[in-house]
Order: structure tokens, then C-alpha cells, then sequence
């Protein structure tokens, strides 16, 4: 972030300057006291259980300069001056919108219901092969953690790319407002955050806000094997790149998984063909490589560089994460976040992964409302499908998954249910041998990434 003075920020928010002096200069933002550093501005935020304004002194003991408030702080505080506003998370909305704009910087905005942060990055490793990349940290997609990105902007950037997350209507039309990106993504439609809005029609309406207030340059890029987003594209006006395994503008064939982290295919795209080695496993990730082709080449970037950039990807971690014991037990990692969707892309790489048997631990996927039991047999239909040697579900909505499993067919001798990870746990010391290769998956709520570390302790 560039140095701002206080009256800057006072006229970007519509804010009045309580105390302190407007020609102030603040050297970041922070809604965190805890990790705010000296010289920042502090903007308290309120939630359901908290509000930020109860720690406005230890925002100042740390060395906050400024404050943003939307009511008279109770203490004087000398030397740091003080806004005020209506509504602090609309004035640091506010802030972002107008600090975007002193930049001349490209966005890239990347929406789905499942893919969007690995294709958030793996589009920033395409980019940066040309250009000095902002990126959204980590999970940092929500009205919160998306202007807290754009107040990373500073003059070295030229390129940036921003995920954006929603559980209802229009909350990625706001962030829109903010961004204004020349290029938006959709990744697919499936059935996270259902329990909201009812249907995956009314997820489709959500997500395609994303084509709203964009650049006056703009494009769309859109998974053409995503049926109701291959429709919904046809009826934008303004260009589309569709890629997919099936059709589209930019298209993968001859898949092979090589490994735990590579797997390679050819690339059909502007009448050639390309060899493209992807250090990412599973084909739901060729999908989301393919989709960083599309945007890479709408900045006009050489093949053979997006070539490379696919090459040398790194892992995120809890996102198919390998780990391997000291003893070779294998524990494939993927306990960030849990959809239908995702469960069928992480069984697919259990079953394409290099090992003697495969072990799918399988836990519950959250927020799905009526549709849970629905959503959940959908999984024990994947994971009968994918084949593992042993299922284990976990969780209260897990039942339904062992359930489908046993019922199209897999081995009751096969599959387990466990309402605990502690359950789960014990039946894993005792089966759990050298050459096993365990996939572990459940929502973030689920905290599966304790059984996975257990597991590699144990084993």
C-alpha cells in the first residue's frame, strides 16, 4: 500500500475527521489489532459475536495512527487522529473502491462453486510470466478479505487476480463495485451454499454477477462442460472464451496422472496442438489449468510461457496435499473445504495415485440445508464409482454417504461409518499399513486435517 493522508481517506469514505491531523500519512490497513502494524490506519468491523471498537486501545498501543469509526470513541486518544463514518465495513468498501483506482492495474475476478482458488492461482503463476501480480491471499474472497487485497496494491503491480466467494444475492455485484476486472471466470455451478439459494439455478443467478461493472475492455472466460454455464454464456454480450475437456475454445485430451503432483495432457487451442506437463494432480485440475490458458492468451501471452508457468506450480496446503510417513504411509490432504463436486475430483485422484490400497476418509460437506442427504449419496456414489479398497465416513450427514456406497454395491466388509474423527481415528491405527495411500476430505468445519496429521504421526 502507498502512503495515504487522513483527509484522503476522510473524503474517499464520506467520513468527518473527528481529531488528529488530516495531512497524516498511514502506511497500511488493518480490521486485525493483533496484526496491525505501526504507522496503519485501524478500521474496526463488527460481526455476529464481536466489534472491533472494543479494541481500539490496543490498536493504538500497537502504533495505529489513525482510526475509522462509526461512533464517538470514549477515549481520547492524542496524536492519532481520529474519522468518523456511518458504517465502517461500508467505508472500508469505500476505501478499496477508491484506492483501485489509482492504479492502472488489470483484474482478473474468479467465481465457482468449486476450483476458484487453485485457478485464482494457477492464472497469477500464468500472469506473472509477464507482468508483477497482486494475488488474493489464501481464502481472502469475502466483503472483508477482498478489499483488504486491494489495499495490497502498490506502484509495482500491473496485473492482479481476485477470488470472489458468495452465500447469496448480491454479494459479488459489491465486490464488483471494487474491482471493476477485464476479464471474469467461472469455474462451475454446484451445490455449495444450495441451503441459501435454494437451487443450482439460483447459484447460476449468484455467480453471474461476476459479469457485472467490468472494465470497459472485457471478456468472460466459462467451463463449456458446465452445461447451465455453457447456456448462460451464449447469452452475454460481450466475448467468452470456453474451454473444457469436451468443447470449447481451449481444450485438454490424451489425460495422463503421472505420480502424486503431475499429471500432463495436450492442449488444443488456436488451431495447434501443445504438450503440457501440469504439476498439479487430477483432471478436475486440467480444467482449472485450462481456464488460466484462456485468460493468459486474452493478455496475449505466449504459449510456450504458459507452458512453463503450468510446469513449475506449487501445492497449496490441505488442497490435495501429499504428505508420506516415515513408515510409506501416503496421506493425500484435501481438508480445506468439501462439495459434491470437489468429492468426485478428490476420489479420482485417490484412484489414479501410485500405492497398494486406497483408503477414502470421507466427512461431512456443511451448509447444503434439504439437499445434505441428496448431496451426500451423490459422494457414495462417487466414491463406489472410484473404487477405494476402504471407505470411512465421518459425521452426522457422512451416514448417507456409506449408505449409497453399500447400496450400489461396494462390500459392507468395505465400508464404515463413524459419527467422530476419534471413532474414525481408531479403526485407522488398526488398519492402516505400509503402502496405503489415504485420502482425507471433509468441509473446513469439519477440521479433518487433525485425523489427516494424526495419521501421519501414527503411522
Amino acid at each position: 500500500m502507498i502512503v495515504l493522508k487522513v483527509g484522503e481517506i476522510a473524503s474517499a469514505v464520506n467520513g468527518k475527521v473527528l481529531s488528529g491531523n488530516s495531512g497524516m500519512g498511514v502506511s497500511g490497513v488493518s480490521f486485525d489489532s493483533r496484526k496491525l502494524e505501526p504507522g496503519s490506519l485501524f478500521i474496526p468491523l463488527k460481526g455476529e459475536r464481536y466489534d472491533g471498537h472494543k479494541f481500539l486501545a490496543h490498536a493504538v498501543k500497537k502504533g495505529a495512527k489513525a482510526l475509522l469509526v462509526d461512533r464517538d470513541p470514549e477515549v481520547d486518544y492524542r496524536g492519532v487522529s481520529v474519522i468518523r463514518v456511518e458504517d465502517t465495513l461500508d467505508a472500508f468498501q469505500s476505501l478499496a473502491c477508491w484506492y483501485r483506482g489509482l492504479f492502472n492495474v488489470e483484474f482478473v475476478a474468479v467465481t465457482g462453486s468449486t476450483g476458484k482458488t487453485t485457478t485464482k492461482n494457477i492464472i497469477a503463476s500464468v500472469l506473472s510470466k509477464k507482468y508483477p501480480v497482486l494475488k488474493t491471499p489464501g481464502n481472502y474472497n469475502n466483503q472483508i478479505g477482498l478489499p483488504a487485497t486491494i489495499m495490497d496494491l502498490d506502484e509495482t503491480h500491473r496485473a492482479a487476480v481476485v477470488e470472489m466467494g458468495m452465500s447469496g444475492y448480491g454479494e459479488i455485484r459489491n465486490l464488483m463495485k471494487i474491482v471493476r476486472p477485464r476479464v471474469s471466470v467461472i469455474t462451475n455451478i454446484g451445490m455449495s451454499h444450495i441451503e441459501r439459494l435454494g437451487s443450482r439455478e439460483g447459484i447460476l443467478r449468484a455467480k453471474m454477477e461476476i459479469f457485472e461493472g467490468m472494465a470497459e475492455e472485457k471478456a468472460a472466460v466459462i467451463n463449456a462442460d458446465d452445461p447451465m454455464l455453457y447456456k448462460a454464456g451464449k447469452g452475454l454480450n460481450i466475448p467468452v472464451a470456453y474451454y473444457g475437456l469436451e468443447r470449447g475454445n481451449y481444450l485438454a485430451s490424451g489425460i495422463e496422472v503421472k505420480g502424486d503432483s503431475l499429471t500432463c495432457f495436450t492442449l488444443r487451442a488456436e488451431g495447434g496442438d501443445f504438450k503440457v506437463s501440469l504439476s498439479l494432480p487430477g483432471r478436475h485440475n486440467v480444467l482449472n489449468a485450462l481456464a488460466a490458458v484462456a485468460v493468459g492468451r486474452l493478455f496475449e501471452i505466449d504459449f510456450e510461457d504458459i507452458i512453463k508457468a503450468l510446469a513449475e506450480l506449487e501445492g497449496e496446503k490441505m488442497r490435495l496435499a501429499v504428505e508420506t510417513s516415515p513408515s510409506g504411509v501416503k496421506v493425500i490432504n484435501d481438508a480445506y473445504n468439501a462439495s459434491p463436486d470437489s468429492m468426485r475430483g478428490a476420489l479420482e485422484v485417490l484412484r489414479d495415485a501410485p500405492g497398494e490400497r486406497k483408503i477414502a476418509v470421507l466427512s461431512d460437506m456443511l451448509e447444503m440445508g434439504e439437499y445434505a442427504e441428496e448431496g451426500h449419496r451423490l459422494v457414495g456414489e462417487y466414491a463406489y464409482k472410484n473404487g477405494p479398497d476402504i471407505l470411512v465416513a465421518v459425521g452426522k450427514d457422512s451416514r448417507f454417504i456409506a449408505l449409497e456406497a453399500k447400496g450400489r454395491g461396494m462390500a459392507s466388509d468395505c465400508v464404515h461409518y463413524f459419527e467422530t474423527k476419534e471413532e474414525a481415528a481408531v479403526l485407522l491405527d488398526n488398519i492402516i499399513k505400509k503402502g496405503d495411500v489415504i485420502l482425507v476430505k471433509g468441509s473446513r468445519g469439519m477440521k479433518m486435517e487433525k485425523l489427516a496429521g494424526r495419521i501421519l504421526e501414527r503411522s
